[in-house]
């Protein structure tokens, strides 16, 4: 089970977000307070932001190291700046590769997507039943072996298919899908993702079974004005809100939060 976080607001270097939190995402990868599965998150991480003036695709960087051990990233985090990241750290499903090709965020031109969670025994359930429903440019750009990425393409066939709909009504196409294809299986699957084009954030606290994995936003906290933050965990002390279960979270260019239930 990963840990996830994003950020939606005012420029932010990668290193006040992922490292200087009390509880950052660094300290949740060997010593996470509410994971439902897992010990630690050691099985490689990844960064994503978008540019902060241009609008451009956006940024990766991945590694397969657990993200204490990155040698790279501390540099690199204190020359960045953006109004929009997403990040987690990864606990890999047993008999799932720890390779680049499975490392999240994944991303299609502008989108950024990350997913706490798993589908239970995906490829001898829903991994043929997913892959039966996707578009043939979603089919064909999936790299890795993950439920994760799946999940991702499932998402952009119906942002595809439903391109003149809000990205929320993707977003609750694809969970009600999933959540269909659960039952028929008779399989657990959970379900926390977020996604982004560099503008808005849009996130899923959602599963076919309790207990939902936990997720928080923040708004406007005196550390970090201006802004939004959603994670796995509360980073620091402050007035976090646990997002409801099984409802989808937008957070708007102003910062403005709408919740869905599902």
């Amino acid at each position: 089970m990963c840990r996830l976080l994003a950020y939606l607001g005012s420029p932010v270097s990668l290193e006040y977000l992922l490292y200087k939190p009390e509880h950052s995402l660094v300290v949740q990868s060997y010593q996470p307070r509410e994971m439902t599965s897992g010990v630690v998150n050691a099985d490689g991480f990844g960064v994503g932001w978008y540019h902060s003036q241009k609008d451009t695709d956006p940024f990766i960087y991945k590694n397969t190291l657990p993200i204490w051990n990155d040698i790279n990233l501390p540099s690199l985090s204190r020359y960045v700046e953006s109004k929009c990241i997403l990040a987690y750290v990864r606990s890999a499903t047993p008999g799932q590769a720890v390779d680049f090709a499975n490392c999240q965020p994944f991303n299609h031109q502008q989108q950024l997507f990350i997913h706490n969670g798993r589908i239970e025994n995906f490829h001898k359930t829903l991994h043929r039943k997913i892959r039966s429903t996707l578009t043939q440019e979603f089919y064909e750009k999936i790299n890795g072996s993950t439920d994760s990425e799946h999940i991702f393409a499932l998402l952009l066939s119906q942002s595809q298919i439903n391109k003149h709909r809000p990205p929320e009504y993707a977003l609750r196409n694809t969970l009600l899908t999933l959540l269909e294809m659960a039952k028929r299986y008779q399989v657990e699957a959970s379900l926390n993702v977020v996604f982004s084009d560099g503008h808005r954030l849009i996130a899923s606290r959602f599963a076919t079974n309790s207990p939902v994995p936990s997720l928080y936003w923040i708004r406007d906290d005196p550390t970090f004005p201006k802004s939004v933050i959603i994670a796995s965990e509360p980073l620091f002390i402050g007035n976090w809100i646990a997002c409801p279960e099984n409802s989808i979270i937008s957070v708007g260019a102003d910062c403005e939060i709408q919740l869905e239930q599902i």
